[in-house]
C-alpha cells in the first residue's frame, strides 16, 4: 500500500472510532495495535561520531598551528561547536530495524525508509551481518561491527518473515 493510502485509512479509522466511542461501541483495530505487532531491533552508531570527533581534532590541530590563525576568530569556534553537535546527533539518533507484517523499516541518512515484501529479492544472514536484498535500490546491510545490531535476533525474526512471505532466505 502507498503511504498516502495508509494515511487516508488511518484518518477514516480515527473518525469512525470517535463515532463508535460516542455510541458506546468498541473501537475498530487501530494503527497502535499494528505498531505493537512490529518487532524493533535497535543498534548503536559509534563509528560516524568517532570519525567526526577525529576530524574536529585534526581541524583544530591544523588550524591552530597555522601562522594565519587568529585565536579570537568566532567562525572557528562555531564550526567546532557545530561538528560536536553533529557528532552528538549521530550518537543519540540510534539506527533501528523494524519488521512489520508486510514490510521492513529502517533509519537511513535521509530518514525512515520502508521496503515492502514485493520489493524484497532475498535475505542473507551470516555471522555478524544480515543483508536485505532489494529489486530496486541498494541492499540494506545490518552489521554487528558497524552499528552494534543484535544480528542473531534479527536473523531469527527475518527467517520467520521470509518463510511467511515466500522470500528466499540463505544462511552462510
Amino acid at each position: 500500500m502507498s503511504r498516502s493510502w495508509q494515511r487516508k485509512v488511518q484518518k477514516n479509522q480515527t473518525q469512525i472510532n470517535k463515532q463508535r466511542k460516542k455510541h458506546g461501541q468498541a473501537p475498530l483495530m487501530s494503527a497502535k495495535s499494528e505498531k505493537a505487532s512490529m518487532d524493533t531491533f535497535k543498534g548503536r552508531s559509534y563509528l560516524m561520531p568517532a570519525f567526526l570527533l577525529l576530524f574536529i581534532l585534526f581541524y583544530v590541530i591544523v588550524t591552530t598551528t597555522s601562522d594565519s590563525f587568529k585565536p579570537d576568530d568566532t567562525m572557528f569556534w562555531v564550526t567546532i561547536g557545530l561538528y560536536v553537535v553533529l557528532a552528538g546527533t549521530f550518537t543519540l539518533r540510534r539506527p533501528y530495524l523494524s519488521v512489520g507484517r508486510d514490510f521492513v523499516r529502517s533509519r537511513r541518512f535521509a530518514g525512515d525508509r520502508d521496503v515492502n515484501i514485493s520489493n524484497v529479492k532475498g535475505i542473507t544472514a551470516q555471522k555478524g551481518y544480515v543483508i536485505i536484498e532489494q529489486h530496486k535500490g541498494g541492499n540494506w546491510v545490518f552489521s554487528r561491527v558497524m552499528n552494534r545490531y543484535p544480528t542473531e535476533q534479527i536473523a531469527v525474526r527475518l527467517k520467520a518473515f521470509a518463510e511467511q512471505h515466500g522470500i528466499p532466505y540463505t544462511e552462510k
